[in-house]
C-alpha cells in the first residue's frame, strides 16, 4: 500500500524529511529530548534490575532459609511472584496512563517499588519476601507499559525507534548493574538483603527526576492543555519545525478526544486494524518472553552451576559477563533499529538464537555423559552467544514495534494488554523452567525453546511489518489497509 501524498507531507514522515532535510533530528542533537527518555528509562532500569537481582539473591536466600533450598516450587515463586504482580500492574497500567497521564502512573509506579523493596530487605522469611516481590511486581508492571509510550511520544518519528531502544538499554544496564551488585555484597553480612533493598535507590532517583519533567505532550493535546503541550514541543524542535509539528498535533487533537471518549476495552477486538495491531504487538512480545530470554537472565547462575561452575562467586561473575554482553549488544541494536529497520533486525536475531539454543542442548547433553570439562565451557559460550544475538534484536524489537503500532486512542488500552501478555508468558517461563528441566533434562529443555524460536522466526517473516522512519499516522494506514485484504507494500525509507 502507497502512502498517500497528504500523509508524505506529514511533519516528520519521510516525504516531509526529503523536502526539508535540515529539519531533521539526530540521536544527539537534542540533549533535553535524551534526558527525557534518560528519566523514563530508569522504569527500565528498575526491569532489568529486578530481573537480574533475584538470580543472584537467590543462592543466598537458600542459604538462609532451609524451606527455600528444598523447595523449586518456593524458589520459582520467589521469582515468579514479582512477574504475577507485574502482569495486574500492566493490566492497570494502561488505564493508568490514560487516565491521569504518564508522568503521573510513573510517580505511582516508583512509590510502590521502593515499598516493595524495603519490605524484601527486611523480610523475616520467605512469605513476606514473596509479599515484597508482588509489590515490586505491581511497580515494573506499570512502568514497563508507561515507560515505552513516554518516550515514543516525545521523540520525533525518525530517531523514535532508537529512543524507545534506550528504555531496553536501560533494562539490560539494570540486569548488568544488578550481577555487579551481587558480587559486591558476596562478603557482606546480609548479603540477599542488600541485593534486593538497593533495588530502591533508582525508584526514589526516578521519582524525584521525574517531579522536574513535564507530561506527554500528546496526552497533554489529548486533554485540551495546548498551552502545555506547546511548551514542551518548542524544546523539542527547532522552530523551522515546530509550527508545522503544533499544527498537525492541534489538527489531530479534536478527533482524537472525541474517538477516545468512546473507546472500551473490548472495542480492541472489534475493529479488525486495531485487533491486528494488538496479534501483532502481544505476539512479538509473548515470543520474545519463550525464546527464553528472563529465563536466562532469572536463572543464569542457576544454568552456569548446571554446567559444571559450582561456585557461587565464579557462577555470578560468568553471570556478570553474559549480563554485560546483553547491554552491549542492545547498545548495538540502537543504532541498527532505525539503520536496518525492526524487521530485518528481529529475523537475524532470531537465526542467531535458533543456533545458539542448539548448541545449548548439545552441550548440556553431551556434558551430563562426559566427565570433560570443554562441554561445560561450550555451554557456556553458548549462553553469551544467544545473548549476542538475542540483545540487539529480539530485545528492543518489540518494545520499540509496540510503542508504535497502535492508534493514538488506543496506545493506552493496547500497551497495557500486550505488556500484560509479556509478563504472563513471563510468569510462565520462569515458573515452569526449572520444574521442565529437571523433568525431562536441561538439554532437552533448551531444544524445546529453539523450536518456539524457530516459530517466532516464522511469525515475524509472514505477520510484522516494516514500521521503520513511518510517522504513527504511516503506521495507521498499514493496518487500515490489511484490515481491508489489501496488500501493504511501504516502500522502505531510505
Amino acid at each position: 500500500m502507497t502512502v498517500p501524498i497528504a500523509m508524505q507531507s506529514t511533519p516528520g514522515s519521510s516525504g516531509y524529511l526529503d523536502m526539508h532535510p535540515d529539519r531533521k533530528m539526530s540521536f544527539f542533537k537534542n540533549p533535553y529530548i535524551l534526558g527525557l527518555a534518560a528519566v523514563a528509562g530508569i522504569g527500565g532500569l528498575l526491569f532489568g534490575y529486578d530481573t537480574g537481582v533475584i538470580s543472584g539473591a537467590l543462592l543466598y536466600i537458600k542459604d538462609d532459609f532451609p524451606q527455600v533450598r528444598n523447595s523449586n516450587f518456593l524458589q520459582e515463586t520467589i521469582v515468579s511472584m514479582a512477574i504475577a504482580g507485574a502482569i495486574v500492574g500492566a493490566a492497570f497500567g494502561g488505564w493508568l496512563n490514560d487516565a491521569y497521564g504518564r508522568k503521573k502512573a510513573t510517580l505511582l509506579a516508583d512509590v510502590i517499588f521502593i515499598l516493595g523493596a524495603i519490605l524484601m530487605a527486611a523480610a523475616p522469611d520467605p512469605y513476606v519476601l514473596i509479599a515484597g516481590r508482588l509489590l515490586v511486581g505491581l511497580g515494573v508492571g506499570i512502568a514497563s507499559v508507561t515507560a515505552p509510550v513516554y518516550i515514543a511520544e516525545v521523540a520525533p518519528s525518525e530517531i523514535r525507534g532508537s529512543l524507545v531502544s534506550t528504555n531496553v538499554l536501560m533494562i539490560t544496564g539494570g540486569q548488568f548493574v544488578s550481577y555487579l551488585v551481587n558480587l559486591v555484597f558476596t562478603q557482606v553480612p546480609g548479603t540477599w538483603r542488600w541485593m534486593l533493598g538497593v533495588s530502591g535507590v533508582p525508584a526514589l532517583i526516578q521519582f524525584i527526576c521525574m517531579l522536574f519533567l513535564p507530561e506527554s505532550p500528546r496526552w497533554l493535546f489529548i486533554k485540551n492543555r495546548k498551552n502545555e503541550a506547546v511548551d514542551v514541543i518548542s524544546k523539542i524542535y527547532d522552530l523551522s519545525r515546530l509550527e508545522d509539528e503544533i499544527d498537525f498535533l492541534t489538527a489531530q487533537s479534536e478527533q482524537e478526544r472525541q474517538r477516545r471518549s468512546t473507546i472500551k476495552f473490548w472495542h480492541v477486538f472489534r475493529s479488525k486494524e486495531t485487533r491486528l495491531a494488538f496479534l501483532v504487538g502481544g505476539g512479538l512480545l509473548a515470543f520474545q518472553q519463550f525464546t527464553g530470554i528472563n529465563t536466562v537472565m532469572y536463572y543464569s547462575p542457576t544454568i552456569v552451576q548446571m554446567a559444571g561452575f559450582h561456585a557461587n562467586q565464579l557462577a555470578l561473575l560468568l553471570s556478570l559477563i553474559v549480563a554485560g554482553m546483553n547491554a552491549v549488544g542492545t547498545i548495538l541494536g540502537i543504532y541498527l533499529i532505525d539503520n536496518t529497520g525492526r524487521k530485518k533486525l528481529a529475523l537475524s536475531s532470531l537465526a542467531g538464537v535458533i543456533a545458539s539454543l542448539i548448541m545449548l542442548s548439545v552441550a548440556f547433553y553431551k556434558q551430563s555423559s562426559s566427565t570433560n570439562e570443554v562441554y561445560g565451557w561450550l555451554a557456556v559460550i553458548g549462553l553469551g552467544l544467544y545473548i549476542g544475538f538475542f540483545s540487539p534484536g529480539m530485545g528492543p524489537v518489540p518494545w520499540t514495534i509496540n510503542s508504535e503500532i497502535y492508534p493514538e486512542e488506543y496506545r493506552g488500552i493496547c500497551g497495557g494488554m500486550a505488556a500484560t501478555v509479556c509478563w504472563i508468558s513471563n510468569l510462565i517461563v520462569s515458573e515452569s523452567f526449572l520444574s521442565i528441566a529437571d523433568a525431562i533434562g536441561i538439554a532437552s529443555t533448551f531444544l524445546i525453546i529453539a523450536v518456539i524460536a524457530v516459530v517466532a522466526f516464522l511469525f515475524v517473516l509472514l505477520y510484522v511489518p516494516e514500521t521503520q522512519g513511518l510517522t504513527f499516522d504511516e503506521v495507521e494506514l498499514i493496518w487500515k489497509g490489511e484490515s481491508l485484504g489489501q496488500e501493504s507494500k511501504h516502500t522502505e525509507p531510505s
